[in-house]
């Protein structure tokens, strides 16, 4: 009888998909990073998963799922799907691969970039519908025309096919790794739970349970609220900063597979820390990676050295398809979160000569990156909201201790999420 794993896949299955997989590309690799094992004092394994042809993991389960269907005898049937990112991506490049039709259901809000790339993918394969102006409006046009047309569904994870073909990932770490090296670390970034439970489920005869991360975004804590709660739970509010991880429900598949799993070993990563690794890997590696992709890296920086030292740690970067008109604004998180920058809105008094007083009290390293006259709050004082940049974090200290020697009125806003969205 055939070993099936908790995802409802077999190891079989896997390693067929896997095979199967390479008329369309090579493996990724599995590279060992020096610049972070370093860091770490451990051997950092990054299975790279931005450099598949769609630069995500999810041609994977969009070829799986093609292949089984057609061989099933559903080639004359047209594919659908709903999606803004990854999904629709590899669903698009496995169209033209089958030369099968395909309809995308995209939110009318969807970037001009990711329209672009999709239809470049798919060619003459498929079409493009922009429908709706949240993921909810536009996946129910989809089942909508499903329903009508009778076309075929690709689900983005919560599908049996959808996770055998994720779990190749699995596969190819096995055959990757040196031999007779076993990870004492297995870190998943989780969206909807396609790839952690395909994942799981192919090396739990390799990897002991206790030794799996799981890793959300902090604004979108799926499965680590789910197994909290014992069941699926949908998320009333989500932050889509980490796009192509903010699921408000994981799957029921994935979450059945998964639910084995302490909520401890679910990390929470913010999303202005995933800027921080963001920058840092392309400054340092020139490696383009998106947020969910960042997810699994980031990790390494939760846990720290004393807990990563001597390890073996394969951390799973699960997409590059990074939208260079965000770079200001991750490079503005991450410099938050790295606390060199910072906020301020102070109360200057009206009188010349009160703003070279206030240049005099910034250190050597302190520069000004925005200033901006708010209004007066009184007849002899103004509002200034003013943007700081410092090579140090720990200058902040002196500056404030500055502020308050010379009678300044200040507020910090730097974490003010409510005040800072308004302002800055």
């Amino acid at each position: 009888m055939t070993e099936v794993t908790e995802a409802g896949v077999s190891k079989a299955g896997v390693d067929e998909a896997k095979a199967a997989m390479r008329e369309i590309f090579p493996e990724t690799p599995l590279q060992m990073n020096e610049h972070l094992s370093r860091r770490y004092g451990a051997d950092i394994w990054l299975k790279r998963e931005d450099l598949s042809p769609v630069r995500s993991y999810k041609i994977r389960g969009a070829f799986n799922f093609f292949r089984k269907a057609i061989a099933a005898g559903a080639k004359d049937r047209t594919f659908v799907c709903a999606s803004a990112g990854n999904h629709a991506q590899g669903f698009a490049f496995v169209c033209r691969h089958f030369e099968v039709p395909g309809v995308v259901f995209m939110p009318v809000t969807t970037p001009q970039q990711k329209i672009d790339k999709t239809r470049m993918f798919g060619g003459k394969f498929i079409t493009i519908r922009l429908i709706g102006d949240i993921f909810d409006q536009c996946y129910a046009a989809a089942r909508k025309h499903v329903e009508e047309t009778g076309g075929m569904m690709v689900p983005p994870f919560d599908d049996r096919d959808i996770i055998e073909g994720q779990a190749t990932v699995a596969a190819e770490i096995v055959d990757q790794l040196p031999e007779g090296v076993i990870p004492d670390l297995v870190i998943l970034p989780v969206g909807g739970g396609g790839l952690s439970s395909g994942t799981t489920g192919y090396l739990k005869d390799v990897v002991a349970p206790e030794n799996f991360i799981f890793t959300e975004p902090e604004g979108a804590p799926s499965l680590k609220k789910s197994l909290l709660a014992g069941e699926p739970i949908t998320l009333a509010k989500l932050d889509n900063f980490v796009d192509g991880a903010a699921v408000a429900r994981i799957g029921d598949l994935n979450f059945a597979a998964l639910k084995t799993f302490s909520a401890d070993q679910v990390m929470l990563m913010p999303e202005n820390a995933i800027c921080v690794t963001i920058t840092e890997m392309l400054n340092v590696e020139g490696v383009v990676l998106e947020p969910a992709g960042a997810l699994s890296i980031t990790v390494l920086e939760a846990l720290g050295r004393e807990k990563l030292a001597g390890k073996t740690v394969v951390c799973v970067v699960s997409g590059g398809n990074f939208d260079f008109e965000r770079l200001p604004d991750v490079k503005e998180r991450a410099m938050r979160y790295a606390g060199v920058k910072k906020y301020f809105i102070l109360r200057l008094p009206q009188r010349p000569g009160a703003l070279r007083d206030f240049l005099n009290l910034l250190g050597p390293d302190d520069d000004i990156a925005r200033f901006e006259y708010l209004k007066k709050s009184a007849r002899n004082f103004g509002s200034i909201l003013i943007g700081i940049e410092t090579a140090n974090p720990e200058n902040f200290a002196g500056l404030v201790e500055r502020f308050e020697t010379a009678g300044l009125g200040y507020e910090d806003i730097t974490e003010n999420e409510i005040l800072a969205n308004l302002v800055i």
